[in-house]
């Protein structure tokens, strides 16, 4: 079992015991995701509770490759279990997140852990190598997740200062680490359901509001602590693999055309991107790249002003544009700018490069978020939604939906304090909020209106947009599809951002339309050789193709990203101006690293079935949950507005083929087709082998997967599809 450590720790907190798993039983099921699906099915008798019930099961689990030197896939942490935040049904869902828990976690001894049942009193789990404890954590109740992680430093060190030999446990181990902890803030401790887990400053699993969960449960925070070690099958090839993709893949600051390309803006991420950080906002001059354990592209930073550490992404955009315009009056310069999803003329979001004059407040807004535990796209989704009521005169004093905020003060720091205590706190409005803003809309008579319009941009699941499905075809069908918006980058960088951002600044992009398409339809294997598979036109939206596309991406996501734990933004590496061909490392790179380390002779294609069996077991689950085809549709404004573009990038360039050639052409002004879209559900359940009338997999797929005793309960519980 090289790469596993063997063990996985099981915790009832309602019984206050602990026992352990053997790894090796779940151990097909390749890591991660895989083995959180097969425990949560083994473990959960009925999959039709509520996420807030105490029998709702949470597995944290690493990967074999978590701990290792494999980049981009060396930290990541896979959460799993029934949420709470997804409409009408708070789905078994996923989240993820980076950081050095799963790392530490392994050198403790432990592949994952389980927890399971309710609490009486606020309780922390203290893991130090093979020893784990629930302790007391009602001191640490009311605390936010910094300052929680800070008391539990300080408990397992017994020595505050930073570096200095702390001893783990009575034989003496000892380590110069901080433990890794995972925790809640004020926001899962009042069951806000868009509550997350927080992870140093700034890593944090939001999706599914796993902290609301845990807060149910009345755990505080996990601490890992280790000093152990992780067998590698054959560390001289799991070396020479690291070299081979630094050397062929990676940005080289000695190499003046890597330097002339950093500096062209052309926005490229994937395996080989430079030390970037992808906070979007102005950096400080005293600032320096971060990164998660073992990976080299340090997407994150730490900044001389102590604000704003490790956020990035969505965290650091959700306030930043307020900001500016509030000091500036508008945003002068974006890169990318993310207008309302709908069309409609509300706040700016703007991503990397953003030239205005700016306050400290979108770095405090960044830090309030984390802190206090809340998922940052929900409130930047959100915020963006508020402002468009205000504009409106629905919301505000003395108006339809009474609220206290001062709207007139966006942008400020007084504003998003408010907001966000708001939030945590369930004070006034804040109670709704803290319910996410598909549930506050339903309560202020709203969601109707709203919805169809796209006012409300909540396309899947009640939960916000990210990405348009009306645009990206492969992330919409592939939400819908599933539990939560999916948040897998695999095409959007090359087949989208990269040419959008090069004709923006009116430059030629790195690849042409032809070689993206050639050199990623090379790289779909299974289905390798079909370029139409990557056509974004409106003639092609509902084709067989596109059917191919979004299974590839399923079952591509479901092994390799989430049980694998290859990093989202790293992987998969289609395109990458810096290998001499333009050929990114995916198809060779993956395996390539989990046989060096777990010793096993995995091909890709290997790894992309074992994704199709995690995905059909998933889809059991929900299933069970009350999943049917009929329930599988977009929020009404996907059917009845027009997709205008987004913000300053309004020319939605994507790969399309006209007259026999392949070109970036305008993807705008289209919406989903309802009978169109139900033919095309049609088609993707008979190519997964589903029953077409309900959606739900049959026991002839499932025994062609060896899970026949997956059917068995489906069938018990009148849940198979028919095979005929």
């Amino acid at each position: 079992m090289n790469g596993y450590v063997g063990k996985i720790l099981r915790v009832d907190l309602t019984t206050e015991s602990i026992a352990t798993i053997d790894t090796k039983k779940y151990e097909q099921w390749g890591g991660g995701h895989g083995i959180g699906s097969a425990l949560f099915w083994d473990i959960v008798e009925d999959k039709n509770i509520d996420g807030f019930d105490s029998k709702n099961v949470v597995t944290i689990m690493t990967s074999p490759l978590s701990g290792t030197l494999v980049p981009g896939s060396a930290a990541r942490t896979e959460v799993q279990g029934i949420g709470v935040q997804s409409s009408p049904i708070g789905w078994f869902t996923r989240s993820n997140f980076g950081g050095r828990f799963s790392p530490m976690l392994k050198f403790a001894g432990w592949d994952g852990i389980v927890i399971e049942g309710r609490a009486d009193d606020p309780v922390w789990l203290d893991i130090r190598d093979d020893d784990a404890q629930l302790r007391d954590a009602r001191a640490l109740w009311g605390k936010d997740t910094w300052t929680t992680q800070q008391q539990i430093w300080n408990e397992v060190g017994k020595d505050k200062r930073y570096g200095g030999w702390k001893n783990l446990s009575d034989d003496q181990s000892q380590s110069t680490q901080r433990p890794a902890v995972l925790a809640i803030g004020p926001a899962g401790e009042n069951l806000c359901r868009v509550a997350s887990l927080v992870h140093d400053a700034g890593h944090g699993s939001g999706q599914g509001g796993f902290g609301a969960v845990w807060g149910s449960k009345k755990l505080k925070a996990i601490s890992a602590m280790g000093t152990g070690s992780i067998a590698i099958a054959n560390p001289k090839e799991l070396i020479e693999a690291r070299l081979w993709a630094k050397n062929s893949y990676s940005f080289n600051i000695d190499d003046p055309e890597h330097v002339k390309e950093l500096n062209s803006s052309t926005f490229n991420l994937g395996f080989g991107s430079p030390a970037m950080p992808g906070s979007l906002w102005h950096q400080p001059k005293e600032s320096r790249p971060h990164a998660c354990i073992g990976c080299h592209a340090s997407c994150r930073s730490r900044h001389g002003t102590g604000l704003g550490n490790e956020s990035t992404c969505a965290t650091s955009l959700m306030y930043a544009p307020f900001d500016i315009r509030r000091h500036s009056g508008k945003v002068t310069r974006t890169l990318f700018s993310l207008l309302d999803r709908s069309g409609q003329k509300g706040a700016t979001f703007g991503l990397a490069l953003t030239i205005g004059k700016q306050s400290p407040a979108a770095y405090v807004a960044s830090d309030l978020i984390q802190k206090y535990g809340i998922n940052s796209v929900e409130v930047m989704v959100g915020l963006q939604y508020l402002q468009n009521l205000y504009k409106k005169g629905i919301i505000g004093h003395g108006k339809q939906i009474e609220c206290d905020l001062p709207f007139d003060q966006i942008g400020s720091m007084d504003f998003v304090n408010k907001l966000i205590k708001m939030i945590a706190y369930r004070e006034g409005i804040g109670d709704d909020m803290a319910e996410g803003f598909y549930r506050a809309a339903k309560r202020w008579g709203r969601l109707e209106e709203d919805s169809n319009t796209g006012l409300l941009p909540y396309p899947c699941w009640g939960l916000p947009d990210h990405y348009d499905a009306r645009a990206h075809l492969e992330w919409g069908y592939g939400s819908i599809l599933g539990d939560r918006d999916i948040n897998e980058h695999d095409f959007i960088f090359p087949l989208h951002l990269v040419p959008c951002l090069a004709k923006w600044q009116k430059k030629n992009p790195p690849f042409s339309a032809e070689e993206v398409v050639e050199t990623i339809a090379e790289k779909l294997m299974p289905y390798e050789g079909d370029p139409m598979m990557l056509d974004f036109s409106t003639e092609n939206m509902y084709s067989n193709h596109i059917v191919k596309l979004v299974a590839w991406h399923r079952h591509y996501s479901r092994f390799w990203k989430q049980s694998a734990l290859y990093c989202n933004y790293l992987f998969a590496d289609f395109c990458n101006p810096r290998a001499k061909d333009k050929k990114g490392l995916s198809g060779e790179g993956e395996p390539k690293f989990y046989n060096a380390v777990t010793g096993k002779n995995m091909s890709f294609v290997d790894g992309m079935e074992l994704g199709r069996k995690i995905w059909n077991l998933d889809n059991a689950i929900w299933a069970l949950q009350g999943r049917h085809r009929d329930m599988v549709h977009f929020a009404p404004y996907i059917y009845n507005i027009p997709f205008k573009g987004v913000g300053s990038l309004s020319k939605y360039f994507m790969p399309t083929k006209k007259n026999g050639k392949w070109e970036y052409v305008a993807v705008k002004s289209r919406q989903h087709d309802r009978d169109r879209f139900e033919k095309w559900k049609t088609a993707y359940y008979q190519f997964e082998g589903w029953d077409a009338n309900t959606g739900w997999p049959t026991r002839k797929t499932l025994d062609s997967l060896d899970m026949g005793h997956v059917a068995d309960e489906l069938q018990k519980n009148n849940r198979l599809g028919s095979d005929a």
